[in-house]
């Protein structure tokens, strides 16, 4: 008897086979523009990152706040984002992906107005809270929006979209920070929260342009509209037909259904997604599950955000004091970062997820180490700086949000967006994005806390170790998914829990047998 090879784990054979393999097709412009449209809504949560990297040194001032209260401020927009990730799954099986990205606007336009006004640490706490919530419906949407319009030939680059405005979104917060940094103190760091309102006006205005996604479309029974959307997204007719033919099999409609409104069964609207997610999980939807949720949680843990968020402390370490350079040195980090994602966009349906994320998470991981080695030894010879190693502190800054977002950045929404089920899609993408906004929160919480007891070089060290179990995380638990079509995904998943089910399955038969004889 030949020897099962599992199709679909650990990467190895996990490549899409010849007959998967994408064929080069030209860009469907369409699906590119609105894919960018709706991901610009991810410019909110960027710019909120980036600026309050230097609106809290003046906050601090202005206020006269701790330490403490800075983490808070600064962890605490990732936390409230909790609530609005796990509000948006629902929301937007509900009314639709177009209008919760319109919903997200108007809350963290509300927010940056508080923020803008706010006229103590309480007032800006209030708007902290609302933008929070605004945050968490702008960050879960528009992957899943993008990964659910785009062709399969070039969904790794449209679902990327989010994380390159992600990444403007920091470049624009840093450079708000150097521009209004010459204001009055009372005035700098409200102007740079406040200006925020502006583009959540302009996004939401943009959003009214959007056509819907088709699998919602579908999953309410309007095949007309979910046809003429996917005629226009496809790369060629075939391909939309086939893409309607197996959104209408997994919502439960049968083949020759081809009326333009039709009834769904029930189970399409979203009932049942927590039962089947948690409490009767398929070995195929846990793997995703575990997979999904996993990739977030390491993003975060790995400390990107205490790098983004505090740099400035980490160019004071090696000797940088004035505010207006330090704010200047943070602008060169958002450049590397922003640079390199437009990179790994056209890379991702190239290269494949798996091979760009094993190299960023293990580079960036390598990066850390560096930046760990080179804090540490100015923290010892703090009499006097020693050259090489403030070059290398720099060095791996850059090094380290470089190769974060040639491949965990834009990875991490392009891999949680197209792996789950369509009818477990929008609230398992929730639940990632939620998973993604705790890990932050709690770090760039408890990042001043955590280097004041075991020094800034320590804190690197220990998110260096977190790293590299990330990096064996991935080795082990995530297949390559490109080439695939969304409603292909399952089948590339569960092949470990499926084979430990099985064993578990003889050893109690083994074990009957045994007992019978």
């Amino acid at each position: 008897m030949a020897e099962h090879k599992p199709a679909d784990f650990h990467g190895v054979s996990g490549e899409p086979t010849e007959a998967q393999s994408p064929k080069k097709h030209k860009r469907n412009k369409y699906a590119l523009a609105i894919s960018a449209l709706a991901s610009m809504t991810s410019i909110l949560l960027g710019y909120d990152g980036g600026v309050m990297t230097g609106a809290a040194i003046y906050i601090k001032k202005d206020l006269k706040i701790s330490d403490v209260k800075v983490e808070i401020l600064a962890g605490t927009l990732s936390l409230y984002s909790l609530i609005g990730a796990a509000a948006a799954g629902r929301t937007s099986d509900w009314v639709g992906r177009r209008y919760t990205i319109l919903f997200a606007c108007a809350i963290f336009f509300t927010g940056a107005l508080l923020m803008g006004f706010a006229t103590n640490y309480a007032f800006l706490m209030v708007g902290r809270f609302v933008a929070g919530i605004g945050v968490g419906y702008a960050l879960m949407i528009p992957p899943v929006y993008a990964a659910e319009m785009a062709p399969a030939s070039s969904r790794g680059f449209l679902s990327s979209f989010p994380e390159i405005f992600i990444n403007v979104g920091v470049l624009l917060g840093y450079i708000s920070n150097y521009a209004f940094s010459k204001l009055p103190l009372k005035l700098s760091w409200r102007v740079m929260l406040g200006i925020s309102a502006i583009p959540s006006i302009l996004l939401a205005a943009t959003v009214l342009a959007l056509p819907e996604s088709p699998r919602w479309l579908v999953m309410q029974g309007r095949l007309g509209d979910a046809k003429k959307v996917l005629d226009r997204t496809s790369d060629s007719p075939e391909e939309a037909q086939l893409r309607l033919s197996e959104i209408k099999q997994v919502v439960g409609l049968p083949e020759n259904c081809n009326d333009d409104v039709v009834s769904v069964p029930k189970h399409s609207h979203g009932e049942g997604v927590w039962k089947d997610l948690f409490l009767h999980p398929t070995p195929s939807v846990c793997h995703i599950l575990i997979a999904g949720l996993g990739i977030h949680f390491f993003q975060q843990a790995s400390g990107i955000d205490a790098v983004v968020i505090y740099s400035p402390r980490i160019y004071e370490k090696v000797g940088i004091k004035s505010d207006s350079e330090k704010l200047l040195a943070t602008i060169a980090v958002g450049i590397s970062k922003t640079s390199f994602i437009v990179v790994a966009t056209f890379l991702l349906d190239k290269v494949g997820r798996r091979v760009l994320l094993l190299t960023s998470s293990g580079g960036f991981a390598a990066s850390l180490f560096g930046l760990a080695i080179g804090l540490t030894i100015i923290d010892r010879y703090d009499d006097h700086k020693l050259v090489w190693a403030v070059a290398l502190c720099i060095a791996m800054t850059l090094s380290s949000v470089a190769f974060f977002s040639i491949g965990m950045g834009p990875i991490a929404w392009v891999y949680s967006s197209e792996i789950f089920p369509l009818r477990l899609r929008a609230q398992g993408c929730g639940m990632g994005v939620a998973v993604n906004r705790f890990t932050s929160g709690v770090l760039v919480m408890t990042f001043i806390s955590l280097y004041k007891a075991i020094t800034i070089g320590g804190a690197f060290f220990l998110f260096t170790g977190i790293g590299i179990v990330g990096w064996v995380f991935f080795y082990t638990l995530l297949p390559e998914t490109q080439g695939r079509t969304l409603e292909e995904m399952e089948a590339s998943f569960g092949s470990f829990f499926r084979w430990r089910t099985t064993m578990k399955e003889l050893e109690r038969k083994k074990m009957e047998e045994n007992s019978v004889a």
